[in-house]
């Protein structure tokens, strides 16, 4: 599918990956970009970016664990551009604490957004792309899906349920002949945004990007790509390939490096914080990181040296120390 003169939808546009990305479909000359999110102002912020990139755009408020806002927002976007080529889903929160401790409801508004939101999204365009017979449908999932970390367990669950209804989606087009419909997932690694600011966390240590960190931009680039040559799952971002390719190889020894990781890189041993829910519930301050970048890749945020020396230590093989070398996870 070529991108001039598409019509795009893109949720949780405000800030990081979505940002990037509307500002790229605008970029690379879409028709109008859609722009959705619950910050409403820095919707339309973006939106005059969007409008000098050269690409029409249209501002619609939404939570998308609620269903009828979702439905609304897809109306909303047929009535002023006729239809949606591309759909992408990106609004995302994420809470981090022990699976012991970590607040239910905290929980449960992780997969209200990262998993029901999808799916929504995914309910609200399909209809539309089946009669019109084309579409690509973009999931915005993580190498976390794949290589599950401890602290982390609502956005992991969430992220390999988006893998799971990636997969029943395309077999269900598959069975129904609809060889132009597409549904892409995109799994990238760390990535420099503000999501790790945003985020719950009660751990009672700060949290931190888990090093190497790679640039919103980078993944916006994937996703357009993945538009235009539709693919079934694209891996972003420094060692994503090997991390993945890695933990489907040697599980266990995946998992037992990842969690050293986690312990040394993502979460600070020296900064103590108090216990909070982030923007799970209620959006974050409307100019408070409505922005695309999250400043962490200059705060020599590395590690590589030592996450391939803790490879090593545990008896890795070459290529799971290669893996875990280049290994960043999150948003």
């Amino acid at each position: 599918m070529r991108i001039r003169g598409r019509v795009v939808v893109v949720t949780g546009a405000s800030s990081g990956i979505g940002r990037a990305t509307a500002l790229a479909f605008a970029e690379r000359k879409a028709k109008a970009v859609v722009l959705a999110a619950r910050r409403e102002e820095a919707l339309e912020d973006l939106a005059r970016d969007v409008e000098r990139a050269g690409a029409q755009a249209l501002v619609v408020p939404v939570d998308v664990a609620d269903e009828a806002q979702v439905r609304e927002l897809a109306d909303r976007a047929v009535e002023r551009y006729g239809g949606i080529d591309v759909w992408v889903n990106d609004a995302a929160v994420s809470v981090y604490g022990s699976v012991e401790e970590l607040p239910l409801e905290d929980v449960r508004r992780v997969l209200d957004v990262d998993v029901m939101g999808y799916l929504h999204g995914i309910r609200a365009v399909l209809p539309l792309m089946r009669d019109r017979g084309e579409g690509v449908i973009v999931n915005v999932a993580s190498v976390l899906s794949t290589v599950p970390q401890p602290y982390g367990a609502p956005y992991s669950m969430a992220k390999a349920a988006v893998l799971a209804l990636a997969g029943s989606v395309r077999s269900e087009l598959r069975l129904a002949g609809q060889k132009d419909i597409h549904v892409v997932s995109v799994l990238p690694a760390t990535v420099d945004t503000p999501f790790f600011r945003q985020a719950g966390n009660h751990t009672g240590r700060k949290l931190l990007a888990m090093p190497p960190v790679n640039s919103p931009q980078r993944v916006a680039a994937a996703i357009v790509d993945a538009v235009r040559k539709p693919e079934r799952e694209v891996l972003v971002g420094s060692g994503a390939k090997s991390l993945v390719r890695t933990a489907r190889r040697h599980p266990d020894k995946a998992e037992r490096l990842i969690a050293r990781h986690v312990d040394t890189q993502h979460l600070s041993r020296r900064h103590r914080v108090s216990p909070t829910s982030g923007n799970l519930h209620r959006p974050s301050p409307v100019h408070d990181d409505a922005a695309v970048e999250g400043g962490w890749r200059g705060r020599g945020r590395t590690g590589a040296r030592r996450v391939a020396l803790a490879a090593a230590a545990v008896g890795g093989g070459l290529a799971v120390r290669r893996a875990l070398a280049g290994t960043g996870t999150g948003r």
